[in-house]
């Protein structure tokens, strides 16, 4: 061989493993937000047959973006919740639906290749092909029937848990973990699992993902114990979420998330605009891919690069998660609006303003009733208080657009689909030119706004958001915690602010009267 081409040789070795070295610290991800095809008389109780031709044509679709995701290079795939059979279902006629999963910790098994081991699988055949023909890692949605002893108490009547359940397969289409959905929202087919379950799995290209479903992500168990105890840096998350503004859209809740604890989450949603359900993305401690569309029918697919993050080094994001108990005493708010409420529980720290709440005035969001404080002025100092929790916002518009702003709090146990204590402090765009509208979903602005957004808050677990004109998400530029208030900045917003809130949850405190 000529030295010449000894040379080319190692130039070309040299690059490739140059190239190795840049990508072994990143993995390709892909989600799918898919248009579910329903059955349109879910509490009809049909045949195992004809609920086999109704999930084929939603399984059709998942293989065909399966295949498109992986001509991408994508390592791993989510679906949505839902996705495969549809909602809305009674006990009796999901039957039809369910297959008995068994446990990966106790059997392996590739539905794949050993299609007759366990009986009524078919769907899980399907998922495991997918996933071993295109060689990646596959995460799913679907019912899962357990038998159960009636020595448990919690044991239905008919001995037989039916789980919403969570599937994921390795890239050999091997099952290698299911999880039961625990916080269900709405869904009589379903049982609560009698036990918290935490379930993880590994890959080789990412480590260790943690796994939970909707509803879930708004409260403690599993997914703050998946982050607290686990230590998992990538989330998996299939959803079927259901848009409720300003507060609760499914790409605000899922960027804050990613954004509060500095992970990656991966998340999937149905695509069905007459339910108000859309939204999907891949987000990252400093960025997202995202998609939210109320205009068209169509499934997305999204596919990116996703750095790989470790629990010495999760980026530049660093967890909310600060010690109440360890603020020192202060006095009770000044701000404190009813001054004969007590200011129970941990001191809470004062908030000093320029200027005093004033003119503040009461409206409906998100069905709890907030204290608002109206935005007046092209640049201010404003405080709002509900009870001793107190939230300061400092703005500047920067442009003369008249839109009506108004600085929100909340304190309380929320009570309307679902139960679970809040502190919010939110910046809104007003509805209409009437203070009644503030609180209302809108989903355009104008208004630029630069803002430092505050509060006492008692809970370290809080979730920044900020939405922009036409759904766009976008960063803070700067959050953490102030002399005991945690704080939120943004400046200089490419589009107008639609929303700006710090959604606090305080765990202990749910389900207790306030």
């Amino acid at each position: 061989m000529s030295l010449f081409v000894l040379v080319i040789v190692a130039v070309l070795w040299q690059c490739h493993t140059a190239s190795s070295q840049e990508d072994s610290g990143h993995y390709i991800a892909a989600v799918y937000e898919h248009r579910v095809m329903l059955n349109p008389n879910p509490s009809d109780v049909c045949s195992r047959q004809e609920a086999l031709e109704h999930m084929s044509k939603n399984l059709e679709i998942f293989e065909e973006q399966a295949t498109e995701a992986a001509k991408q290079g994508a390592q791993i795939i989510v679906f949505p919740e839902d996705g495969i059979q549809g909602f809305n279902f009674t006990r009796q006629s999901i039957q039809g639906y369910v297959e008995s999963i068994p446990y990966p910790k106790s059997v392996t098994w590739s539905p794949c290749l050993h299609p007759q081991r366990f009986p009524n699988t078919e769907v899980l055949h399907r998922l495991s092909c997918m996933a071993r023909s295109n060689r990646m890692y596959l995460v799913a949605n679907m019912p899962d029937q357990q038998e159960c002893n009636h020595s448990d108490p919690l044991c239905p009547p008919d001995g037989k848990y039916i789980f919403n359940t969570d599937v994921v397969f390795r890239d050999d289409g091997t099952l290698i973990a299911k999880y039961h959905k625990q916080n269900l929202y709405f869904e009589a087919a379903f049982d609560t699992p009698p036990e918290y379950e935490h379930v993880t799995f590994d890959t080789p290209f990412a480590g260790k993902f943690g796994i939970f479903t909707c509803f879930d992500i708004l409260f403690y168990e599993p997914s703050i114990t998946l982050i607290e105890k686990y230590k998992v840096k990538q989330i998996v998350y299939p959803t079927a979420w259901m848009n409720q503004l300003p507060l609760l859209s499914a790409i605000q809740i899922q960027q804050s998330f990613a954004t509060a604890f500095g992970l990656n989450f991966l998340a999937a949603n149905i695509h069905r605009i007459d339910l108000n359900m859309t939204g999907s993305g891949i987000y990252t401690p400093s960025h997202s891919v995202h998609h939210y569309d109320t205009d068209t029918e169509e499934g997305r697919l999204l596919v990116t690069k996703v750095p790989v993050l470790t629990n010495s080094g999760g980026g530049s994001f660093k967890s909310n998660v600060w010690d109440v108990s360890s603020v020192q005493s202060h006095p009770q708010s000044s701000f404190c609006v009813n001054r004969d409420q007590e200011c129970g529980g941990p001191s809470i720290p004062r908030l000093e303003s320029a200027q005093a709440p004033s003119s503040t005035f009461h409206a409906i969001m998100m069905y709890d009733n907030y204290t608002f404080v109206p935005l007046v002025e092209t640049q201010g100092d404003l405080t709002v208080c509900d009870g001793c929790f107190c939230c300061r916002v400092t703005y500047q518009r920067t442009n003369a657009i008249s839109e009506l702003y108004s600085l929100g709090a909340f304190n309380g146990l929320h009570t309307v689909h679902g139960i679970y204590y809040l502190e919010v402090c939110a910046l809104v765009k007003c509805a209409d030119s009437s203070w009644e509208s503030c609180g209302e979903g809108v989903t355009e602005a104008e208004s630029s706004l630069d803002f430092h957004l505050q509060g006492n808050f008692t809970t370290p677990y809080i979730f920044p958001q900020i939405l922009a004109s036409e759904m766009q998400l976008a960063t803070p530029d700067s959050t953490g915690w102030d002399s005991g208030s945690y704080f939120m900045s943004k400046k200089g917003m490419s589009g107008g602010l639609v929303t700006a809130a710090l959604y606090g949850r305080v765990y202990e405190r749910d389900h207790k009267p306030v």
